[in-house]
């Protein structure tokens, strides 16, 4: 019996340690920190070995394979004697795709593939596709795969990514790449770069790969690296061939001499960000032969992710909006720019390097005040200290409401748009969100 260890004892490693029982391994969960409860006892019912608080070595490498987490650099001591004992070390992903010939949508970006993969989820579903969604959203792909054989909607991180060799999905999606998570790339672009188009390192001219044909650091990167993929791009700014396209407020698809007109007039969400995801989505259903008027009725109809420019409430005519998941400046530009009013700005959290020029702009034109929430706000003041009359400081999300409350007037906005990881203060930028509409309805 093959020996896989785990690393990592959350949804992805629980959901790899599942599937391993399954296909017959023999499997050991080990994680540094504390498994949470939840956990432990799938764990346990399942009579699955696991330790937390510590690895233990003997217990470690006698493994056939290693499936980690995707929070676990490849730098760290354990790793790299892991890659140099020769075991293999794969992400949850890689080791989930072995089991299945479904059909598999990936969907990566440092920005909307959240808002895209639960797009693409929602109109398979309203086209009476069987389909799951997992990957960085919901359960982890291998629980999924333990549990189903449908067409899998996977969103997918560039952590993710860096530990697959085989995984090949039939549609891929990159709806864009700006600076994030330099700390684990060298604090080089380019590495960064280069692990998001991993999602295509397998493709053949029978896959697709979907993109947006106005971000020029992926027209710049497909120019320099020819893939094997079918090229499909969308744009907001020009027609496209064999892609999709806005012409006269109308996105436009052609496809191999098929193609939908859609309004936008009509979408559920707003900005322009939402358009362009909008196009991806129905771009994949337009390629997985959906009817026209499924694709259009799933769009109007289509909620939006939770922590992405949610509308909390309204109190005394002050709009409360919980965009939570802006964890890099990009994300924070565009729910910026979709600002319509006068705007209370809090921001703050684990900065990773930002650089926050993109946002000047909006912040002189729209800002009324900022206030920072984070442990470590240095770079924020140095950033905007001079552009608003009021930038405060606070590292409870209860006062930065309150604050936020007695400055804003009616007609105007409160916007969680942090720009930051949460870690400092939050769990993670779900407990953030959460935090932030619980203050609000209290208020």
């Amino acid at each position: 019996m093959k020996r896989l260890v785990v690393l990592g004892g959350g949804e992805s490693g629980v959901g790899a340690a599942l599937l391993g029982v399954e296909k017959e391994y023999s499997v050991f969960l080990s994680d540094s920190g504390a498994i949470s409860q939840k956990y432990k006892d799938v764990l346990t019912h399942n009579e699955i070995e696991w330790e937390d608080e510590g690895h233990t070595e003997s217990e470690i490498f006698n493994a056939d394979l290693v499936v980690k987490s995707p929070g676990i650099p490849d730098h760290i001591p354990l790793i790299q004697k892991l890659l140099d004992a020769s075991i293999p070390v794969v992400s949850e992903i890689e080791f989930a795709a072995a089991f299945t010939a479904a059909n598999i949508i990936g969907i990566t970006g440092s920005n909307g593939k959240t808002t895209t993969t639960m797009m693409v989820h929602h109109i398979l579903k309203q086209a009476g596709l069987d389909a799951v969604m997992g990957g960085n959203i919901g359960e982890s792909f291998a629980k999924q795969v333990l549990n189903n054989n449908a067409n899998y909607v996977l969103e997918l991180s560039s952590f993710q990514l860096d530990g697959i060799k085989k995984f090949r999905p039939h549609i891929a999606i990159i709806t864009n790449i700006t600076p994030d998570h330099l700390d684990r790339y060298d604090y080089k672009f380019e590495n960064y770069i280069a692990s998001k188009f991993r999602i295509v390192m397998n493709q053949t001219s029978e896959d697709y790969l979907i993109y947006d044909a106005d971000d020029e650091v992926i027209v710049s990167y497909l120019k320099d690296h020819p893939i094997q993929s079918t090229l499909v791009p969308f744009s907001l700014t020009k027609p496209v061939a064999n892609g999709a396209y806005l012409e006269h407020n109308n996105i436009k698809i052609e496809f191999n001499k098929r193609d939908i007109i859609m309004s936008t007039t009509n979408l559920a969400l707003e900005g322009k960000h939402n358009i362009k995801n909008a196009m991806a989505a129905s771009t994949v259903a337009h390629l997985l032969k959906i009817r026209k008027a499924t694709i259009r009725e799933s769009l109007e109809g289509f909620q939006g992710a939770e922590h992405r420019l949610e509308q909390v409430l309204t109190i005394n005519k002050v709009k409360y909006i919980n965009d939570s998941k802006a964890t890099n400046v990009n994300a924070t530009y565009y729910a910026l720019e979709s600002m319509s009013t006068a705007t209370v700005w809090i921001v703050g959290g684990v900065d990773k390097g930002n650089d926050y020029k993109a946002l000047f702009p909006f912040v002189n034109e729209k800002v009324k005040a900022i206030i920072c929430l984070g442990k470590d706000n240095e770079a924020l003041f140095d950033a905007f200290g001079n552009m608003v009359e009021n930038i405060i400081e606070t590292q409870y999300m209860s006062e930065a409401v309150k604050i936020a409350y007695k400055i804003a007037d009616a007609g105007e906005s409160v916007l969680l748009s942090p720009a930051c990881a949460s870690f400092d203060l939050f769990e993670n930028y779900e407990d953030r969100g959460q935090q932030f509409k619980a203050a609000v309805r209290q208020l």
